[in-house]
């Protein structure tokens, strides 16, 4: 069912806001939602010949009665299936730490998991003063209650 005008208005609204707000999350979400982010053409050709390969194995294990053959086979199926189904290295996000300044740092080859990534306590995250444009969030709750005091149209 499409979106009637005045539905299409608050989500081109919404999608102001957040391009305004956080202009880097709003750039990885449309680019997610393009399929950007998504499996490469290289990998899923690469993660499916192996498949086909093992495929192959399982076939010539079976007809030669040499179950080994056809494990590995089997193998070679479950890996490159999983190798065609999940994406790279490189288009997966890498996780840091948030230092003081609120400005997101790179951690080290561990990854931040008990690697000593912070470099003091824990400050309780401050809410918005709701100063200048507002927080893309807070807008949104507004826009909520006024629709629900306004009831259905």
């Amino acid at each position: 069912m499409p979106l009637s005008e005045h539905e299409q208005r608050v989500l081109e609204q919404m999608e102001q806001a957040l391009y305004a707000e956080d202009p880097r999350l709003a750039s990885t979400l449309k680019s997610t939602a393009s399929g950007g982010a998504g499996v490469e053409r290289r990998r899923l050709v690469i993660g499916v010949l192996v498949a086909l390969g093992g495929l192959a194995l399982v076939l010539v294990g079976v007809m030669t009665q040499m179950i080994w053959i056809g494990a590995v086979g089997f193998l070679a199926m479950v890996l490159g299936g999983a190798w065609a189904a999940t994406p790279g290295r490189h288009g997966r996000p890498r996780l840091g730490v948030v230092g003081a300044d609120g400005q997101p740092r790179r951690s080290g080859p561990s990854g931040g998991a008990g690697g000593g990534g912070g470099t003091g306590p824990r400050r309780p995250r401050r809410p918005s003063s709701g100063g200048g444009a507002g927080g893309f969030m807070q807008r949104m709750e507004q826009q909520w209650d006024r629709r629900k005091e306004q009831g259905p149209s």
